[in-house]
């Protein structure tokens, strides 16, 4: 419980601290007018007030990424604890404030062209590919569960392909529609139930007892069931991912790049929405950890790997359970919302943001909606083809496409504070974690090569040193021609 609480604590300070730091170093300045003033046109560029847009950037990113990982991820034991708290704070937090800032200094840039600006044009022309991939994967991903959930709640001739329909067909509302229209009016709604229902599971375990594990020693090795099929490193970092870092948060920081009005926002709603976002993982991470148990009871990392191993290993399953429990008939109907609802809004942006991204790569103005449908058209139809394929399949490509693009974004990070003479160690410290995290995930994992920790760890390190001394070179090379001493490196 101490421990649980005291990283809590951590993730408040750090904002107050390692944000401001963060935003020194990108360097924020309230005096340059923002995309939203200079580039407004009532569909993706349209001024809104800072405390819609943060609810709005909070859900964008969260779904229910920071529920599912952190109950798949407390499997690992409290190692996820430092995970969330460390991980939300010198990287997920860095990686969302530089992708969303960077996108408002660039006219309200999709991630591939400001990744192209600072590492090249051939990885503008990759990352252009890799972001659509994974933001259709991310829509797909949304979608399935609430259908699957939707169809076991509602008469049988209601199934899921007619779910399917139902949720896709509002997809294309949310992807054509003003963002102000739909978007801003119904999301902030529910960024504040997913926050209810969090704090709400949060105190519940506090005042109640459970028995929360500690961050100590003898609790640090890996408690997951299957430890051999599933090592702790780098299996948890890519499983616990909206909590901590996730890619897929540079996809949706441009949309509400294009709606703030001012630089100094960026801190609260960049950064500040990832570390609300650590919290709710810490807590979900806590209640898994300790509801199986009971209150006042023991083992509740073995108990939550026998349960879940029961139900094959269904999250929606232990969030319902859970919500049932601690928070009684409203537990159990923000349950269904949180479900339902938080995917299919983190599903719709998705497409909103691949539209957006294959329009900045073409240059094709979105004013009209003829132009939005004849980008959007073909994302759904793809979407829905994908929709008959293995979920669990689909599932997996997506955690680690996730973390893939999160490392990018990062180094693109440090290459704009070489650009800008600073000093680029926060942002290339975490890129260097992540890219060690990223090749050794895909040696090891069964839908990468397959082989073992032994092999696995010396790639994913070794790779990991040589890209960071190849940016050190190119930082260096970038130093010399801006005519500045090579100790800012």
């Amino acid at each position: 419980m101490i421990s649980f609480i005291f990283s809590l604590i951590l993730l408040v300070v750090g904002y107050c601290i390692y944000g401001k730091v963060v935003e020194r170093a990108f360097g924020v300045d309230e005096s340059i007018q923002t995309p939203a003033i200079r580039l407004q046109d009532g569909v993706d560029y349209v001024p809104m007030p800072e405390w819609k847009i943060f609810l709005i950037q909070f859900l964008n990113i969260a779904g229910l990424g920071p529920i599912f990982g952190a109950i798949l991820g407390a499997m690992f034991g409290p190692a996820a604890f430092l995970w969330i708290v460390f991980g939300c704070l010198f990287a997920g937090g860095v990686h969302d404030f530089f992708s969303g800032m960077l996108s408002v200094r660039h006219d309200g840039a999709s991630v591939p062209e400001i990744v192209g600006k600072y590492l090249g044009n051939g990885f503008k022309q990759f990352m252009r590919v890799f972001s659509v991939v994974l933001l259709v994967l991310v829509g797909v991903v949304f979608v399935m569960g609430p259908a699957g959930l939707l169809a076991s709640l509602t008469p049988e001739s209601l199934d899921k392909t007619f779910w399917l329909y139902v949720i896709f067909a509002y997809y294309i509302l949310a992807t054509l529609l003003p963002i102000d229209k739909l978007i801003g009016k119904i999301y902030p709604i529910f960024g504040v139930s997913l926050l209810i229902m969090a704090l709400g599971v949060g105190g519940k375990l506090i005042i109640d007892g459970y028995p929360i594990p500690e961050v100590i020693p003898a609790n640090l090795y890996n408690m997951h069931s299957n430890p051999e099929a599933t090592p702790l490193f780098p299996v948890l970092f890519i499983t616990i991912a909206c909590g901590a870092i996730s890619g897929f948060h540079s996809t949706q920081s441009p949309l509400m790049a294009r709606c703030i009005t001012s630089e100094k926002q960026g801190r609260r709603i960049f950064y500040g929405s990832m570390v609300a976002e650590g919290v709710v993982a810490l807590i979900w991470a806590a209640a898994a950890m300790s509801f199986f148990a009971g209150p006042h009871g023991v083992d509740g990392v073995t108990k939550l790997n026998d349960v879940m191993a029961a139900n094959k290993n269904n999250a929606a399953w232990a969030v319902s359970t859970i919500c049932n429990s601690l928070l009684g008939k409203v537990g159990g109907a923000l349950a269904i919302l949180g479900v339902v609802a938080c995917p299919i809004t983190s599903g719709d942006t998705a497409f909103r943001s691949a539209r957006l991204t294959i329009a900045d790569s073409i240059k094709y103005k979105q004013e009209n909606i003829k132009s939005r449908l004849i980008i959007s058209v073909p994302l759904f139809v793809v979407g829905f083809i994908l929709t008959k394929i293995d979920f669990n399949i689909i599932w997996r490509y997506f955690g680690w496409s996730n973390q893939a693009l999160a490392t990018v974004v990062l180094w693109a990070s440090a290459m704009y504070l070489v650009w800008n003479k600073k000093s680029h160690w926060i942002a290339s410290i975490p890129a260097t974690f992540m890219t060690a995290v990223s090749i050794s995930y895909i040696i090891v994992a069964p839908e990468g090569f397959k082989l073992s920790t032994t092999v696995g760890y010396p790639i994913g390190i070794i790779g990991a040193i040589v890209i960071l001394g190849i940016f050190l070179f190119k930082a260096k090379q970038k130093i010399e021609s801006l005519g500045t001493s090579s100790k800012t490196v």
